[in-house]
């Protein structure tokens, strides 16, 4: 009988790590395992007579700390990780490293003792700067592996001690405070080295973030309270002050309170009561009134849904008109929005453990280096018997091999790109989503807020002015996106009337509804099932789906080839007489096409996903010309959708900008989210369109896979130099101050060739 169990994990630093915790753990018998490394945890399936000791045991053996997660009532619990303790770290060393290195690079600055300054100013960086890489390293060897922390902590203690063994062999030779220039330190190698890496770490920390930044956006949308029905009780809490203004639907209403109570006491059974604007509590079912539900943040589309007795509803949609009473069904981690946030947890767990470029190169070049570093001394000593020469030449490797331009390789390219991106309002997580384009060969698009503007309005009307006026008073007293797309058409065609003195361009229902003649209206109600209705200068007026007019006795009858393909339909009766139709739509995203063809351009496939009715989105999918279309799609149907996709063997990027397509963005193989869209979705993204213009979409992959191209091009040319060089050394043929500018080469090499990417249009 298998078992599940998630264990906090502590120590992580890098994708290596995840991987070697994961291999400890599925080496035990019956074991599988998921490292998270951005949510520090660890997903384990147990299939054996394993305990949970067992578990932490094993963990620990790799170098790392482990605690098992208990079951939150709240949903899924978040560990924070801070990543501030590197900033004092870097900005210390930082602070040291610009004299250290202007003075150890200047000639004209070389002042007597000048090299016993710069030790004493290096100190503090090799040491506790440089501590992060040190104690990575540390763990790496206990777990028998080798990263490019080892490389780094390596490269900074063998230039330390180097040089810090060349002050001592100068005053043990007499020199004392006045050394001569032949004694070459290299302290400043190894502050730079430090600097530089640090920058880079800090970039990696803030990338890491996101993904906590994710799950707490999902569960901050639940509410934080509710006011439950209790029975009246002389010792209960202080009920609302409004609550007996509310009526009841129930015989017992009379001897029942309301009662703030916090969302976590929240119980199965209990009644809570839901006024317009406000959030539903928790998932249950309607027992006494009628309301529409806004439910954009669970299927991302803008039509309200309309509910009444029995029907269910979900935790964090809001109530947008009438009063509800609700029944919990489920609470805590039960809820949908829980499931949601587990849906991203777990989909980013799952993704496959991705190295940076330059720890696979490390995982072989730093074992080759030590070896040609032992071979060189024990070839010099036996052959020629001179051991000094052989530990210089031996020294001399490990120097030449310092990973300063591997180290630069990554942080400059992403420095750069990054800053560029922004420019262009692309915003990139790290190296992992770059790694990602480059395989990407399927594209899935959300329609609502990515490809339409989310946002209805008029397609044309069917009614004379003086019947569409009417329409237009009536639907003045409602919020609904339908109610305001008739409204905004209204108030814009009475201001070209009147000319640009009148103008109300960007206005809204809210801010324009004064402009229409709200004069003369009673009775308004809202009908359940889409309508609406009042008597308007004495008149009956009726509004709604055509449906709802016939179920009302009145013929309402027209061609089905007038109505626009997708279009929401508004029916008008006045006196029980049909006066005509008026037909609204979600608008497409100007650059829609655009960014279609381009995609095709680049041999990308595209696939439409969306919660809406599949006639909305064959209308989409052709004016674009996509050719695939997944439709009435629940927010846990998307992340499948993604996962059948790459089942196929499909690598996918899905763009997105609801918080129900965050588990699909996190569980893609690279997540783009529309700058507009939730602070959940972009969490969960790996890139992020500020201006949440279409076209920046392709726009993105090709600036990723141009940062992705230059960085193996960096670490090409810096592990090229490495393999040159190291050979060179152990010959003896390599002087430090040749190394030293060798090694500045390479850095400077990186650098500039990572500045091309400011020229990318």
């Amino acid at each position: 009988m298998s078992r599940e169990v998630d264990l906090d994990i502590t120590g992580m630093t890098c994708a290596s790590c995840s991987a070697r915790i994961e291999k400890k753990l599925t080496r035990l018998d019956g074991v599988s395992a998921e490292v998270n490394l951005p949510l520090n945890s660890a997903h384990v399936i147990v299939e054996s007579e394993l305990s949970d000791d067992d578990l932490m045991t094993a963990v620990e053996r790799a170098g790392y700390g482990a605690t098992v997660r208990t079951a939150s009532a709240s949903g899924p619990e978040i560990v924070d990780y801070d990543p501030r303790h590197l900033r004092p770290r870097f900005i210390g060393s930082l602070i040291l490293a610009v004299p250290i290195v202007a003075v150890s690079m200047v000639m004209s600055w070389h002042f007597p003792g000048w090299q016993w300054i710069v030790a004493i100013l290096a100190l503090p960086v090799v040491t506790w700067g440089a501590w992060p890489f040190h104690s990575a390293a540390f763990k790496a060897a206990r777990g028998r592996s080798t990263t490019m922390d080892t490389l780094v902590s390596v490269g900074i203690i063998v230039a330390s001690v180097y040089s810090y063994i060349t002050l001592g062999r100068a005053v043990v030779d007499g020199y004392g405070w006045q050394i001569p220039g032949e004694y070459h330190v290299w302290f400043e190698a190894a502050a730079a080295i430090t600097v530089f890496l640090l920058i880079g770490r800090l970039t990696e920390d803030r990338a890491k973030t996101r993904a906590t930044a994710a799950l707490k956006e999902l569960l901050s949308l639940g509410a934080k309270s509710a006011s439950v029905l209790r029975d009246s009780d002389p010792t209960a809490a202080e009920p609302r002050a409004d609550s007996a203004a509310e009526p009841r639907s129930d015989s017992a209403s009379d001897t029942r309170v309301e009662v703030q109570v916090p969302i976590d006491e929240l119980t199965v059974g209990d009644v809570f009561v839901v006024r317009p604007g406000e959030k539903i509590a928790t998932d249950g079912e309607v027992v006494a009134g009628h309301s529409a539900i806004d439910e954009a943040m669970l299927t991302g589309e803008s039509v309200p849904v309309e509910v009444g007795l029995g029907d269910t509803v979900t935790g964090a949609t809001i109530n947008a008109s009438g009063v509800l009473e609700v029944r919990a069904t489920r609470v805590g981690s039960d809820t949908t929005l829980a499931a949601m946030a587990d849906l991203v947890s777990r989909a980013q767990t799952g993704k496959p453990a991705v190295q940076r470029l330059a720890d696979r190169i490390s995982a072989v070049f730093v074992p080759i280096v030590f070896a040609i570093s032992i071979l060189t001394l024990l070839a010099w000593g036996l052959l020629t018997g001179d051991w000094a020469l052989g530990l210089h030449a031996a020294l001399t490797v490990l120097i030449i091999a310092c990973p300063c331009a591997l180290g630069l390789a990554t942080p400059t390219a992403l420095a750069v790109s990054s800053g560029r991106g922004s420019q262009l309002g692309i915003l990139v997580s790290g190296p992992e989503a770059l790694e990602s384009t480059r395989s990407v060969d399927t594209v899935v698009l959300d329609k609502t807020g990515t490809l339409t503007t989310g946002v209805m309005t008029l397609l044309e009307t069917q009614l004379r002015e003086g019947d569409f006026a009417i329409l237009a008073r009536l639907e003045s007293q409602s919020e609904h996106p339908v109610a305001r797309a008739i409204v905004d058409a209204r108030v814009a065609t009475m201001s070209e009337a009147v000319g640009p003195a009148g103008s109300t361009e960007g206005s809204t229902a809210r801010s324009t509804s004064a402009t229409i003649d709200r004069s003369g209206i009673e009775g308004f109600d809202t009908i359940p099932g889409g309508g609406l209705q009042a008597r308007i200068d004495g008149a009956e007026v009726l509004a709604g789906r055509p449906d709802l007019l016939r179920e009302r006795g009145i013929d309402v009858s027209f061609p089905a080839a007038a109505v626009p393909t997708g279009a929401t339909i508004v029916a008008l009766a006045i006196d029980s007489r049909f006066r005509g139709l008026t037909f609204v739509a979600d608008e497409i995203k100007t650059g829609a096409a655009e960014a279609i063809t381009e995609l095709h351009s680049l041999g990308i496939n595209t696939v439409l996903l969306t919660g809406d009715n599949a006639q909305a989105a064959e209308v989409v999918a052709g004016s674009l010309a996509i050719t695939e279309i997944r439709a009435d799609v629940r927010p846990e149907g998307k992340i499948a959708v993604v996962n059948e996709l790459q089942s196929r063997g499909q690598a996918v990027a899905m763009v997105g900008d609801g918080v129900n397509d965050a588990a699909a963005l996190a569980g893609a193989d690279l997540g783009i989210a529309m700058g507009s869209g939730t602070d959940a979705a972009m969490a969960a993204s790996d890139i992020t369109m500020v201006r949440s213009d279409p076209r920046q979409i392709p726009q993105a992959i090709r600036l990723s896979r141009k940062t992705l191209s230059l960085i193996k091009g960096n670490l090409f040319w810096a592990f090229a130099y490495n393999t040159a060089a190291v050979p060179v050394a152990a010959f003896g043929l390599l002087s430090p101050m040749i190394a030293g500018a060798a090694m500045a080469f390479s850095s400077v090499f990186v650098v500039l060739n990572s500045l091309r990417l400011l020229r990318f249009r």
